[in-house]
């Protein structure tokens, strides 16, 4: 366990994605605790980055340990990269030169049919964070809306008719904009153990 983003709980230096990457479960995990006290009234404190093995994010729900694993909800994965200040792949970049690779993405968001998008992408991510067994004994998973197409008025009619797949998590949540300032999502309580 590490409150460091740099580093790993041995003190040795993190990737450049690494870092970023905890950055971001980081502050989904700020805004997440934010939101469910102003909410819910009930305190979540202290938060640190765990292991692979662990859920991302470890803190503390009135007093008992809860683990968070964060997961970010992209419209495509060239949003997905440019949200993370990633760069274009090198093979990449016979499609994308300089603005292009923006441009690309624009037009391609464009393209989307929105509700259709944001249903797939929101299964793929539970399906994948389903298939995932962590050492815990509280988990939640949160996933935060990192894409500027959808906000919660988007969500709220695709999470009625979501089929949840079985999965270990006691609640999942949905950080429905990216800055955390919409009103929180309870996709599922206690739905499968």
């Amino acid at each position: 366990m590490t409150s460091d983003i740099h580093h790993t709980q041995d003190g040795k230096p993190l990737s450049h994605s690494d870092t970023e990457k905890r950055r971001l479960e980081r502050d989904a995990a700020k805004l997440f605790m934010r939101a469910y006290e102003w909410e819910f009234h009930q305190p979540i404190r202290h938060i640190w980055h765990n292991e692979p093995a662990k859920p991302d994010i470890s803190c503390y729900l009135q007093g008992e340990a809860l683990d968070l694993e964060i997961a970010h909800l992209y419209a495509s994965e060239n949003e997905a990269r440019i949200a993370s200040g990633d760069h274009p792949r090198e093979t990449d970049h016979n499609h994308y030169h300089g603005d292009d690779h923006l441009w690309s993405y624009l037009a391609d968001l464009a393209s989307l049919e929105s509700g259709r998008k944001l249903h797939t992408a929101l299964n793929r991510i539970l399906v994948n964070k389903a298939r995932k067994r962590y050492h815990s004994k509280r988990v939640w998973l949160v996933i935060r809306n990192a894409s500027p197409l959808w906000n919660r008025d988007d969500f709220l009619p695709i999470v009625r008719h979501l089929k949840l797949p079985h999965h270990c998590f006691e609640k999942i949540w949905l950080l429905p904009d990216f800055p955390g300032e919409q009103e929180l999502i309870e996709i599922s309580h206690s739905a499968a153990k």
